[in-house]
């Protein structure tokens, strides 16, 4: 069998979808309203960021992070997390179990564990959503997403090793406002999005709400049950009120429900390994995988399978922000409540037979966060001090029912479950204080330091009812860490920036519910980044650039043992070095290109592991690529505005993203690979003059590109098959938005 080679882009299809309607996702926005007068048209917008715990322009803020504005977010834009990568240079975003994986500059979740973390702390509104299963829903009403990339140890502490995702949901307003979209689209696919905002007692009290339904069939079938492949069943609705209380206090608080309830998840079935297709367990059954149905050209967002993916999950979050500036003083208070609640059901053997295969995940996680920020400035220097308290309990399960589970050649009996379950407690700690003092008027130093202290305490069990196993898994352990960051900035003019950062970051261990696996202990990083930031040419050109340098020891590495076990253990120490440029060139009046390209190196310095392919003998992968993590990414856009006068504009855009090969295994393995591919978006939309409503058409991966997200090696037991997800094929729709 062959997998489709996602590299061999239509280049012809590409120059001219480039050369006739060039786009971009970083564009100013356009207003019908404003004159177009030579100042205002050549002028690009600042972008005012808060994801380094105070607010400022990402011109002035010395590190390396984007921005994605409310303009470049919603259909045929940037709807979900996995939406984020092909415009945010060293970001890499894949699922696995229903469960979101982040990586930037090739460091991530790597463990496929119940309870694992991820090494991106993602916030919405500074809030934590720490499971990854619940960072998965879409976007809505989301006026900013920002993503700092590197570690951030002083300023998130536990669990930023590889940066930081901040999502900014749109506040209340004093005056009444509001806004309603509709899509349609292919795969019968539609969507509704809105919000309506303004006073309810005079200009004390604002209130704000929103919702989002989103409906989609399947990108696949299931050729066993005739039923939907990764579809989406959605509902999401959020409520805030803004409390005035005073000239310098406010309070802010929402409630957020999310809901989900379709056959999203799938397990894709990419082929064998180490063993032949015809000696597969589900054989002694008669059973058949996808090529057995379609042949060796299989469409693999089809499944055969005996059981339906399941994907089950809802989320409640309330969160209040206080907001108090006395005197030179801010003080902010960010406390937050999560339940989030999953269950997904994949069939390991991917066949039209039931072997041993059904797994069922149940994940229940209840959690508390509170997170204090303090700030004073005053001529010449600025401090920042914080504290932080999350508690979390997690409760899960993952069983397989051991139906036809092979005892002896042909001899198959019904040997009860397989299942681990148990709960696990976290409560962690973190306070930190950092401070910025201008050694001249162009110079300045900021030191921070933070003080990380975590303890996480698991009960559960293992059990393996066939062999008569069952092992207490209980374990408890505390760990305390210090992460220090400098930075030295060099302002050259109003218009340059120049900085250099040493920083650690820390990504806290981990007990794994019902796990046989030693408790985790943690990784550290030291990032060493040099990085500037200009804007030039009357305002028409910005450009960003960052080079650092990554000494990773301990990494957290989960893989299937030989014992056909998922394992996670403290395997390696890594280097990972690169540089990444971005810009935005607005090159003629109503014209504006931007870009990004990257390079990254980022390999296992000492690594020893059992090989899958070599009967599970350790072999070393020292100078292996890390999973995950591509060598060279670029990505080209531009944006058209055709001024129609008293008729308002047409807006042509279009982007086009190449990523060089990724590896999903330490092994490097070319069954576990994806080879080179490109993307291209296109977008064309109509503003009238009123601005009170606008029209566009649209279409994602324009060339249907088969690409896969994830893809990791199963247990020997399942003949060490390849299974994971991949990403959505050529959509395309039109959306009709109104706003007051």
């Amino acid at each position: 069998m062959k997998l489709k080679n996602s590299g061999n882009l239509n280049t012809t299809g590409l120059t001219a979808v480039l050369v006739m309607i060039l786009a971009g996702q970083n564009a100013a926005a356009f207003d019908a309203n404003e004159d177009n007068d030579a100042n205002s048209s050549w002028t690009m917008e600042e972008v005012l960021v808060t994801a380094t715990k105070k607010s400022t322009t990402l011109l002035r803020t010395p590190a390396a992070i984007s921005a994605i504005t409310s303009d470049q977010l919603g259909a045929g834009g940037i709807t979900d997390v996995a939406s984020l990568q092909a415009s945010i240079p060293n970001l890499s975003i894949g699922n696995q179990f229903g469960v979101n994986r982040i990586f930037i500059r090739g460091i991530g979740m790597t463990s496929i564990d119940l309870g694992a973390d991820g090494a991106v702390a993602f916030l919405q509104d500074g809030a934590l959503i720490s499971r990854p299963a619940a960072q998965l829903a879409g976007f809505f009403d989301v006026e900013r997403v920002e993503v700092l990339r590197g570690p951030q140890g002083t300023l998130y502490g536990r669990g930023a090793t590889a940066g930081v995702i901040n999502l900014i949901t749109k506040r209340p307003t004093k005056e009444l406002e509001g806004y309603a979209t509709a899509t349609i689209g292919n795969y019968s696919a539609w969507s509704f999005e809105g919000a309506l905002s303004g006073p309810l007692a005079g200009e004390k009290i604002m209130g704000r709400i929103a919702t989002k339904i989103d409906q989609r069939g399947g990108f696949g079938e299931n050729l066993v049950t005739g039923n939907d492949v990764d579809d989406r069943d959605a509902i999401a609705v959020r409520g805030s009120l803004l409390f005035d209380l005073a000239d310098d206090l406010s309070l802010l608080v929402s409630g957020e429900y999310y809901r989900e309830k379709d056959n999203n998840y799938g397990f894709h079935y990419f082929g064998t390994t180490t063993v032949e297709e015809d000696d597969l367990p589900h054989n002694a059954l008669g059973g058949r995988t996808i090529f057995d149905y379609q042949g060796a050209d299989a469409n693999l967002r089809d499944l055969v399978s005996d059981e339906d993916a399941v994907n089950d999950r809802d989320n409640l979050a309330i969160t209040a922000i206080v907001e108090w500036t006395p005197g030179d003083w801010s003080i902010t208070s960010v406390t937050s409540y999560r339940d989030f609640d999953r269950f997904n059901r994949d069939d390991l053997d991917v066949s039209d037979q039931n072997v041993f295969g059904q797994n069922n995940y149940t994940e229940k996680s209840q959690s508390f966060g509170e997170d204090i920020t303090l700030s004073y400035q005053a001529e010449g220097y600025d401090l920042l001090f914080g504290a932080m308290y999350f508690n979390e309990t997690l409760d899960g399960e993952v069983l397989v029912p051991l139906v036809n589970f092979p005892v002896a050649p042909g001899v198959l009996v019904d040997g009860g479950n397989f299942r681990q379950f148990g709960t696990v407690k976290t409560d962690a700690i973190g306070i930190f204080a950092q401070a910025t003092y201008a050694l001249t008027t162009q110079l300045s130093l900021t030191a921070g330091v933070r003080y990380n202290y975590e303890k996480r305490q698991g009960k559960g069990s293992f059990t393996f009812d066939l062999l008569g196993l069952n092992v207490p898994t209980d374990n408890s352990k505390d760990w305390d860490a210090i992460t220090p960051k400098a930075t030295l900035e060099y302002q050259a003019s109003d218009d340059t920036l120049l900085y250099a950062t040493i920083s650690k970051g820390f990504k806290s261990g981990v007990i794994n519910i019902g796990s046989v696996n030693d408790v985790i202990n943690p990784e550290f990083v030291w990032d060493y980044e040099l990085g500037f930031k200009t804007r030039g040419m009357d305002d028409r050109l910005s450009l960003s650039m960052s080079a650092f340098y990554y000494d990773y020891t301990d990494l957290q590495v989960g893989f299937v043992n030989a014992q056909s076990i998922v394992e996670t253990r403290n395997a390696a120490s890594a280097t990972n070095y690169g540089i990444e440029i971005e810009g935005q060139f607005q090159v003629a009046e109503g014209f504006v290109v931007d870009f990004f390209g990257t390079y990254l190196n980022a390999t296992f310095e000492e690594f020893t592991n059992g090989d899958y392919r070599q009967g599970f003998a350790l072999v070393d992968l020292s100078g292996k690529h890390l999973p995950n993590a591509p060598e060279f990414s670029f990505k080209i856009g531009a944006e058209y505005t055709l001024d129609l006068a008293e008729k308002g504009a047409l807006i042509f855009r279009g982007d086009a993203n190449w990523q060089s090969e990724v590896f999903f295994t330490e092994f490097n393995n070319a069954d576990a690979k994806q080879d080179s591919f490109a993307l291209v978006d296109v977008q064309a939309m109509y503003v009238p003059q009123s601005d009170a409503w606008y029209a566009k058409i649209w279409a994602k991966n324009l060339t249907d590109e088969l690409i896969i997200a994830n893809n990791i090696i199963t247990a020997p037991l399942y003949g060490s098959i390849r299974v994971g997800s991949v990403g959505a094929p050529r959509t395309f729709g039109a959306t009709v938005g109104l706003r007051f």
